[in-house]
């Protein structure tokens, strides 16, 4: 785990002094910068053949497609029933 240095500290103690809107735009801004920074080595490649391999799943019928209102309405009745 990377140490923090102590500027982090400082910075988030600013950060809170902000107003939520503006939290909320730092926070945006950091992360468009984080989405910016090229991928660790191979990670594009293990993606683009994680999709192939869903998509032949789904191609071949190995897998159902749910819609995702169903899937959000199954999910809604296992919270009001305590499963979450």
């Amino acid at each position: 785990m990377a140490q923090m240095t102590p500027q982090v500290p400082e910075l988030l103690e600013k950060a809170l002094a902000l107003s939520a809107q503006e939290r909320g735009l730092l926070i945006d801004r950091l992360i468009e910068i984080l989405d910016d920074e090229p991928a660790d080595e191979g990670v594009e490649e293990a993606w683009a053949k994680e999709v192939e391999r869903r998509m032949g799943d789904i191609r071949s019928g190995r897998v159902e497609i749910i819609p995702g209102e169903q899937v959000r309405e199954r999910l809604k009745a296992r919270l009001r029933n305590g499963r979450g």
